[in-house]
């Protein structure tokens, strides 16, 4: 899911008092509420505008919300903390969801962290539901097995499996670039994760350990392996790394690729990069030194090449599974100076009237 910067949708700072934020907030409802602005999207950012006031508003949210940290971007991958993720939290004494959010439903981003605050508001379909229990469990029952079986409806322990329960996967874009691709050596991966807190079970309160947020924040690198020939979208397991539950389990994570590189362009093994030549260049021919990922080369620029003219190097590209290298598809762009002297004008001008 998609992380929500709420400061940045109210446009506030993070140290904004909480009558500048109640000003921002105002001033933002008025503007885009949807009786108002008959916009596509005013309906949308309204409820945005709602949820994070809903948070940023009310001292416990604001201050869960702020335990994860400040480097987060909106619209980033955002892995929920276990066990917050898909839970129906009915009315178990949780009075904290303030009246004053009329957004209509929220997003799963808000429900995953502050689930246990809503006071059983849950993403139904698109609406938000309440839903009392009188079953009396506590919030702390909610995270062992025999309530989550109660309250799904099952009773005899064996219908329901653990998988079912809680799901401990994690899946995570994972951006490379093509020298990642060069060597067998494992490239180290950053990773920030968002988890409940074991200590108190997420509850919070006056727990040391999180701070009394229930959820703490842990930052560690990971050793990945690409293999060799692999595809934008294929997915790499790293067995035992995903999340953990209060009873010692812990899922897997997967790597989804991603190529993001600025200079080439990923197909395979092959690889594609553009080369900018002057149109002097592209009339009478050049040579070009340009960077590879084997070392710098020099390249002769045929005579009265065109744009987008492709030269293919052979062995220049990324490793084979079988052995050798791919090749690399040099794509020329001819450059158009964005300034030229009077004197080049004037040749440019008689070039036109030959031609």
């Amino acid at each position: 899911m998609e992380y929500k910067d709420y400061y940045k949708i109210l446009g506030v700072e993070r140290n904004s008092t909480e009558a500048q934020i109640k000003s921002a907030y105002r001033k933002l409802a008025r503007k885009y509420h949807p009786d108002v602005n008959k916009d596509p999207d005013a309906g949308q950012k309204f409820k945005d505008i709602n949820e994070a006031y809903e948070v940023l508003s009310d001292k416990e949210k604001k201050s869960r919300y702020d335990s994860l940290g400040a480097n987060w971007q909106q619209g980033a991958n955002f892995t929920p903390p276990p066990g917050f993720e898909g839970f129906n939290f009915g009315n178990f004494g949780q009075s904290g969801f303030s009246q004053s959010f009329s957004g209509g439903d929220f997003s799963d981003f808000f429900s995953s962290i502050f689930g246990d605050l809503m006071g059983g508001a849950k993403k139904t379909g698109g609406r938000s539901s309440r839903k009392s229990s009188n079953q009396g469990f506590s919030y702390e029952d909610l995270f062992s097995s025999a309530a989550q079986r109660q309250s799904s409806g099952c009773q005899s322990g064996g219908c329901c499996s653990s998988k079912e329960q809680e799901n401990l996967d994690i899946t995570q874009d994972l951006n490379i670039v093509a020298k990642d691709l060069m060597s067998d050596k494992p490239i180290s991966v950053k990773m920030n994760n968002i988890e409940k807190c074991t200590q108190c079970s997420g509850v919070g309160s006056s727990c040391p350990e999180c701070g009394g947020t229930g959820i703490i924040r842990k930052t560690r690198t990971l050793s990945v392996k690409i293999p060799k020939g692999v595809k934008e979208g294929q997915k790499i397991r790293l067995k035992g790394e995903g999340k953990s539950d209060n009873y010692g389990r812990r899922g897997d994570l997967y790597f989804s690729i991603k190529f993001k590189d600025s200079e080439y362009t990923i197909d395979g093994e092959d690889l594609t990069k553009i080369v900018e030549i002057t149109p002097s260049d592209a009339v009478f021919g050049c040579k070009k030194d340009i960077k590879t990922l084997h070392g710098v080369i020099s390249i002769k620029i045929p005579e009265m090449t065109g744009s987008g003219r492709i030269l293919r190097l052979k062995e220049l590209g990324l490793p084979k599974k079988t052995g050798g290298f791919g090749n690399l598809n040099v794509k020329i762009s001819i450059n158009i100076p964005s300034e030229i002297t009077v004197k080049q004008k004037e040749l440019y001008k008689k070039l036109a009237e030959l031609e």
